[in-house]
């Protein structure tokens, strides 16, 4: 389903037309996005960048997309990744209260913002780097919404979680009868766990980090 089909579809389950509403489409699509991404990790949220590890500098800057980590990895000169553990800061702090203590990262956490821009994220490595690193990170993240892209890997694959959840959000935008609110809420929680059965049951079978959403499949 492309964005152009799901706005003739919310049209037309609607029979609304009205310039406000339509303009308003939009919103209704990326709140419904919203709510499907944080109940369901599926494998397409997934980004992973390359970066580097300064020696000395135990700070780690994330990308402007970054919303939570999976993993960080050194790298080293002959291509061999070792993974870092994931800990509080409270725990690197005790662990290494000295930022002069310097080796092979062993530990991440994530500090937070360090600038007066909210969206600057970054990461504590201890102990502080004795060199240069390499290092990978994979975390969560949400793609470009179908709105702007045009077509996404949910509009392709599970169209109907989307269709179902923008729904919900029209009607409630509409102040729509309350049975029929409830109607499409329950197709949606459906659609839902048939999505939920796929990203956190089918797709992560071998998954075994501790932390990871996994659900069995039957």
């Amino acid at each position: 389903m492309t964005y152009a089909e799901l706005l003739a579809a919310i049209e037309s389950y609607t029979q609304n037309y009205e310039t406000d509403f339509v303009a308003n489409i939009p919103v209704f699509v990326q709140q419904a996005e919203q709510r499907i991404y944080n109940t369901v990790q599926f494998p397409s949220l997934r980004n992973n960048v390359t970066g580097s590890l300064t020696s000395g500098n135990k700070y780690l800057s994330c990308p402007d997309d970054f919303l939570a980590p999976y993993s960080l990895a050194v790298v080293d000169g002959v291509g061999d990744y070792t993974f870092l553990l994931n800990k509080d800061v409270n725990f690197i702090r005790e662990a290494y209260p000295s930022a002069s203590t310097t080796g092979l990262p062993k530990y991440y956490a994530l500090f937070g913002p360090r600038t007066s821009a909210p969206a600057e994220l970054s990461l504590i490595v201890g102990p502080t780097p004795n060199a240069n690193y390499t290092v990978e990170l994979h975390y969560y993240f949400y793609p470009e919404s179908i709105v702007t892209a045009g077509n996404t890997w949910l509009g392709d694959n599970i169209d109907s979680v989307l269709l179902y959840g923008t729904l919900v959000e029209a009607y409630t935008f509409m102040k729509g009868e309350a049975d029929l609110i409830q109607l499409y809420d329950t197709k949606f929680k459906e659609a839902l766990g048939l999505a939920k059965r796929l990203g956190d049951g089918l797709d992560r079978q071998d998954a075994y980090r501790s932390g990871q959403t996994r659900v069995p499949v039957a």
